[in-house]
Order: structure tokens, then sequence, then C-alpha cells
């Protein structure tokens, strides 16, 4: 079972003192899904990329923007589902955040759906 609060804290020292300003980890594979800890310095962006079939971030500590048709920022203890289309996500503050994909669904299951 993985520690995330020491994970996040491993990370975040990590990308602090990476020249890119970047550190990651897959922390979990199970059959198509993945979760993975990002930790990025403030200012520091993953540049535009294509979405998987289906994802989520849950930022753990700061604060960022995902970017590409819709823009949203996610404060730490916030889950948001990615969108389906190209994104980039930029570190508004030093941020740590459990990226979930799942690299494939049957297409009819349709976009992401919210509890709440």
């Amino acid at each position: 079972m993985a520690d995330l609060t020491e994970l996040a804290r491993h990370h975040l020292a990590a990308a602090l003192a990476d020249e890119h300003g970047r550190s990651a980890e897959l922390i979990l594979r199970d059959g198509p899904m993945r979760q993975s800890i990002i930790a990025l310095r403030a200012g520091v962006e993953l540049a535009e990329h294509n979405s998987p079939a289906a994802a989520s971030v849950q930022v753990l500590e700061g604060r960022v923007r995902v970017t590409g048709q819709e823009v949203s920022e996610v404060d730490a203890g916030r889950l948001d589902a990615l969108t389906h289309h190209r994104h980039a996500v930029l570190a508004l503050e030093d941020s740590v955040f459990l990226l979930t994909t799942v690299t494939s669904v049957d297409s009819s299951a349709g976009g992401p759906e919210r509890a709440r």
C-alpha cells in the first residue's frame, strides 16, 4: 500500500532539486488503469499532450492549471476529471498530484461523469 503523504514529500523534494523541476513515479498498475504521482516546481509545465481514454487528477499539495479546450485550476484536496482533448498542466505553486489514467475503455462508455 502506498503512503501518498510520504511519496508526495519525496517527489516534491526531488522536483525542487531537479534541473527540469519535475519528478514522477508510476505507483499502481491494474489492467488498463495506471496511477502516477507527479511533482512539479512552481512555473513548470507538462507540455500539451494527448489525453488517455479516461483520466483524473487529484492535487495532493499546491495548485495546478489544466489548459486545453477547457481551462481549470485544481487546488490541493480537489479531484477533477481531465478532458478527452489535448491538454497541458502548469504548476501554479510547488505541486504534487495523483494522476489516474485508463489506457483503454469501451468507446461507447461516454465521457467522465461526476458523482456529485
